[in-house]
């Protein structure tokens, strides 16, 4: 038997977008709540329309649903960390916030929301091995005061070890499920398959419930993930060497006139700063030119990249 990632657009959403059981469990093992306050049923909204580039969402969620309390819940994979992922989760949880209203209708009507994300990249590297990351209002000095509405949890799926986490049994075997199983997964491990919940959803993946269209998008998902980590992979270490020889050259000057020692090290650092900076450019325009090439629409590429039209059309 095969299976496909789970981590895929198109997987991830035929088992938590077609099955209220079981985003049900993934939101009770992983969101922070309180006992009594577990999801017990939910219903689908609507989502916008996915994007040519699945890795460059914009403002697409993956699943959306609300339960009966009226508490909205938010559930996003990403696959590549970059910079403005999380200015865009508070922009889709703030706008899911303001959304339940109407004109006219009364504050006290707001139920909270819930931003679930699960990112299969490190974004936190200088935090060792904690993978969970759990935002809120809270007032500074007095951390116990909370402004109630918004709630986003961030998961580093890569930090996951199963080892470290026996106290939460759902929420080992839900990140398990993500991070074990793949198109290279014949034996599915025994602790899965015990539970009812995870064993449905190791079934859903079968290779045999998709379509040949779909397997071929499956594939071509993760060649744009290969593309794509390959190019900001080799800017930001070309960015990290003429940050590096820049440096070097800025400190010896500065340590001729400051000191050697500490022109060094402020040199360093700045030019660092500015080689990481430029290599993200360079790996903004250089996917622009590869989808140009390949004949993508100016304004996918506009969404993909987060550079101008004019910016574009410069590249050749």
């Amino acid at each position: 038997m095969r299976y496909l990632d789970p981590k895929t657009d198109l997987t991830f959403k035929r088992v938590f977008g077609e099955h209220p059981d079981l985003v049900m469990s993934l939101l009770n093992a992983l969101l922070p709540l309180e006992q009594g306050q577990e999801v017990t049923e939910i219903e689908y909204l609507p989502v916008e329309l996915v994007p040519d580039n699945p890795l460059r969402k914009n403002s697409i969620v993956d699943v959306r649903c609300r339960d009966k309390q009226g508490r909205v819940f938010l559930v996003e994979m990403q696959i590549i960390w970059t910079p403005e992922f999380q200015q865009r989760v508070l922009f889709n949880a703030s706008k899911a916030y303001v959304r339940q209203l109407d004109a006219g209708e009364h504050y006290e009507l707001l139920q909270p929301v819930y931003s679930l994300n699960l990112v299969n990249d490190i974004f936190e590297p200088e935090l060792d091995n904690e993978y969970y990351h759990y935002y809120r209002l809270v007032h500074m000095e007095h951390t116990e005061k909370v402004i109630e509405g918004l709630h986003l949890i961030f998961v580093e799926l890569p930090k996951f070890t199963p080892q470290s986490y026996s106290e939460k049994k759902m929420q080992v075997l839900w990140l398990r499920f993500l991070t074990e199983i793949n198109d290279k997964t014949h034996e599915v491990p025994q602790e899965l398959l015990e539970n009812p919940e995870l064993k449905k959803a190791v079934n859903v993946l079968e290779e045999s419930a998709f379509t040949d269209a779909q397997l071929a998008g499956y594939e071509k998902f993760w060649d744009i993930v290969s593309v794509e980590r390959t190019l900001m992979y080799s800017a930001q270490k070309r960015g990290m060497k003429e940050g590096l020889e820049k440096g070097r050259a800025e400190g010896l000057e500065k340590g001729r006139a400051e000191g050697l020692e500490k022109g060094r090290a402020e040199g360093l650092e700045k030019g660092m700063a500015e080689g990481l900076e430029k290599g993200r450019s360079d790996a903004q325009k250089e996917i622009a030119r590869n989808l140009k090439k390949a004949g993508v629409p100016t304004e996918i590429i506009m969404q993909s990249t987060g550079l101008s039209k004019e910016e574009i059309e410069e590249e050749k």
